[in-house]
């Protein structure tokens, strides 16, 4: 029963973060000044009865309360709205967006997991030699620098050997798939490596402190003393308790970065759902810029949830 309470209650704050979230989303995109009448590029000296005709159009003439409640309505529906760029489906434009976000978030995070958590280990079970004190070294320089720069940086210096501008080569002769795939894969190692580099650090950091402080536990003292290998007692006794940091961290950032790596994606012109939100607020396309937000919340409420679910299945006391 206490298991089932826990997660009732973890299953209700985070339907409750996700409306109070949208909520704020909804408003706070209406806070500045203009809207997409008035910076719509493609009619800059638009006649004033034009502009009241897509204000109509677009339901810019009711008062915020009223287009709020009937983006809920919409919003319960399963319709996101109408873009106010190009007149298509929200929905529709945002999962095509995700559909092309997810192959480079996934390859990177992966990538970024498997080092960050391997050289965090090595680092922790080095401690104090020159070999722990280069891993924590690169580990630190990672994660201090900025994502744009290393984005910029890795595209000046492999512009050219590796496509450098969006998902595929519009003047790609070979249309068979396995063509295809090529391309799209020289096409991701650029913007998937920014993002695995970008990451590698904190994960990185954060496993190297986690396991420094299991490795001080008596049990772990225990295991030595018995004179178990290395390896056992990394990976039985202190890489296991040492995974709860790793794994929230693992959880916010699949979160974030199901709504896509906005800096990376305008760096290298992917046509993901980061790239989508840039533009969209540029343009200041409300329904779009609600969309996307709407994904940013879900996912990283929903692998938060994930995340407090494996707590409980690592260290069943949280459901005491």
């Amino acid at each position: 029963m206490r298991g089932w309470s826990y997660l009732a209650k973890r299953v209700s704050f985070s339907l409750m973060t996700i409306f109070v979230a949208t909520t704020l989303n909804f408003f706070l995109f209406r806070v500045l000044p203009g809207d997409a009448v008035r910076n719509l590029s493609r009619v800059p000296h638009a006649s004033p009865d034009l502009k009241a005709q897509l204000r109509r159009q677009f339901g810019l003439d009711k008062s915020p309360w009223e287009q709020y409640l009937l983006y809920l309505r919409e919003l319960a529906h399963g319709n996101m709205g109408i873009s106010f760029a190009d007149q298509k489906p929200v929905r529709g434009a945002i999962v095509e967006a995700l559909w092309n976000t997810i192959p480079m978030v996934l390859i990177g995070t992966i990538v970024a997991i498997v080092i960050g958590v391997a050289t965090g280990v090595l680092a922790a079970w080095w401690r104090g030699s020159w070999k722990g004190s280069i891993g924590t070294s690169f580990a630190i320089f990672f994660y201090a620098v900025p994502t744009q720069w290393l984005a910029l940086v890795l595209l000046i210096a492999f512009a050219g050997l590796l496509p450098s501008h969006g998902m595929s080569d519009p003047y790609l002769l070979d249309d068979s798939t396995g063509a295809k795939l090529i391309d799209l894969g020289r096409h991701l190692v650029l913007p998937a490596t920014t993002l695995a580099l970008t990451l590698y650090g904190e994960y990185a950091l954060i496993t190297r402190s986690a396991m420094l402080e299991t490795l001080g536990e008596d049990y772990v003292l225990t295991a030595r003393a018995k004179g178990l290998l290395p390896r056992v007692i990394v990976r039985r006794y202190a890489l296991r308790n040492a995974m709860l940091p790793v794994t929230t961290l693992i959880a916010l950032s699949l979160g974030y970065l199901v709504a896509g790596a906005i800096l990376i994606e305008t760096v290298f012109s992917w046509p993901g759902i980061g790239y989508a939100a840039y533009q969209a607020v540029v343009e200041r396309d409300y329904p779009m810029l609600q969309g996307t937000f709407l994904v940013l919340t879900f996912s990283v409420v929903l692998f938060n949830l994930i995340a407090d679910l494996l707590y409980a299945r690592l260290d069943p006391r949280i459901t005491l």
